[in-house]
């Protein structure tokens, strides 16, 4: 039988093609769960026990629990709304050789060769007029079509070295076709498929989106295929467990749910990690519960933060790029991630205690360390800890081919993070 967190979190990303439709997904999960919207804009008037979002950008949330006045500190999760892509360039439209192909450029550093041949779409949101100000405007989501363009491959017969390593050309290469002939215009398309003035465009955020749907595979559905994995299946899942912990009584720490946009170019905007967004928050919720600076300092030391982001499994083509020892297998669960240079945050504090939580309840755990032969990633967790200086571990779910159009992951372990993040909060 096919797991049903794994089957909600396909959903989930089914609806969330780009970072705004991610986020808009999940402010209406945490509305059907009593949270209200706050706004960064206006003074935050919040009561002990309520439940509160606010937005940066539509691409970054964070939701939390209003604690009481005598909090302690503050349990967060942190995870990402962005993946890998291409984005669609301002004027994109290039014209020749019988059709109509889109400028785009890279989106943080993906594995190119699977966009080629695979139908793709265009989602993102628009800028729209609203009235005669010059900042009276409003975004509107943008999903455009399944199938609508595609990234043609070179046929062997005119690359003879297709098969041995040869280099891509992004700006030749991969400007996907959209329209035969010469006259297609996207700001025209848009406007007939959203219902939008073509006029009242002003401007566009517009990413590629693979077309293809999630998937259960394997003899025994013990896989899922999926695109963005990295980083929705975490983002997903740890709401999950945030909304189940806040339906349990209040315990004495403020419960808080980050997802930040840009993690895949840095994290370095302001709605991404290396903002001032969790902190801005903090701090707020710190004041409007009456309480001093101090009181914040005292809160943020006795405070913890999971950062959750998906991690290399073993592969079983290439186990020598792999730890010798240390290697995460899918399905194997919760994957905890170590790294000398402090590119991920944990320690031996704060896997001790976040590996204790997992055991108490049966929730398997794994470790992952680089190979010392190969450099690895970084991640939210160290990001986030330079503003909020909290005890934090760097986790993730096991995937092959992360930073693909379409990855794979486990079935099971989409239901492991769920609970675990739950009970995290429980602490």
């Amino acid at each position: 039988m096919k797991n049903e967190t794994a089957e909600k979190t396909l959903e989930f990303i089914r609806k969330s093609p780009s970072c705004f439709h991610a986020v808009g997904n999940i402010k209406e999960i945490l509305k059907e769960n009593g949270f209200s919207e706050l706004s960064e804009g206006e003074r935050w008037k919040i009561e002990e026990g309520g439940r509160y979002f606010v937005t940066r950008n539509s691409s970054s949330i964070l939701s939390f629990v209003a604690p009481g006045r005598d909090f302690c500190g503050f349990r967060i999760a942190a995870s990402h709304s962005d993946s890998p892509s291409f984005k669609i360039k301002e004027n994109p439209e290039m014209k020749g050789n019988g059709c109509v192909r889109l400028n785009v450029e890279k989106y943080g550093g993906m594995l190119m060769q699977p966009w080629f041949d695979r139908p793709l779409s265009i989602a993102g949101r628009a800028i729209v007029r609203k009235g005669p100000g010059a900042f009276d405007v409003e975004e509107k989501l943008v999903s455009l079509k399944k199938n609508l363009v595609m990234i043609p491959n070179l046929a062997i017969h005119f690359a003879r070295d297709a098969n041995d390593g040869r280099k891509i050309n992004v700006q030749s290469e991969m400007m996907p076709v959209i329209a035969a002939g010469e006259s297609f215009s996207l700001k025209k398309f848009i406007s007939e498929h959203c219902g939008i003035g073509e006029e009242d465009i002003l401007g566009h955020d517009l990413f590629l989106s693979c077309s293809d749907d999630g998937m259960f595979w394997g003899a025994d559905d013990e896989f899922i295929a999926s695109p963005r994995l990295d980083d929705l299946e975490c983002a997903y899942t740890t709401l999950l467990g945030f909304i189940g912990a806040c339906k349990k009584s209040g315990g004495r720490n403020a419960l808080v749910h980050a997802v930040f946009d840009n993690e895949e170019v840095g994290s370095g905007t302001r709605q991404g990690a290396d903002s001032t967004f969790l902190e801005d928050t903090l701090r707020r919720i710190n004041g409007a519960l009456g309480r001093t600076d101090e009181d914040y300092n005292t809160a943020v030391a006795n405070s913890f933060l999971v950062s959750a982001d998906n991690a290399h499994a073993v592969h079983p083509a290439y186990p020598d790029k792999s730890d010798p020892i240390n290697r995460p297998r899918l399905n194997g669960g919760i994957v905890i991630k170590h790294n000398a240079a402090q590119k991920y945050t944990t320690d031996a504090l704060s896997s001790s205690i976040f590996r204790r939580i997992c055991a108490d309840a049966g929730i398997p755990t794994q470790t992952f360390t680089n190979n010392s032969n190969v450099a690895g990633g970084s991640t939210l967790g160290n990001i986030s800890t330079a503003h909020v200086s909290a005890l934090s571990v760097d986790i993730g779910l096991a995937q092959w081919a992360m930073h693909s159009p379409f990855e794979s992951a486990g079935s099971d372990d989409a239901a492991h993070m769920a609970r675990a993040t739950e009970l995290f909060y429980a602490q």
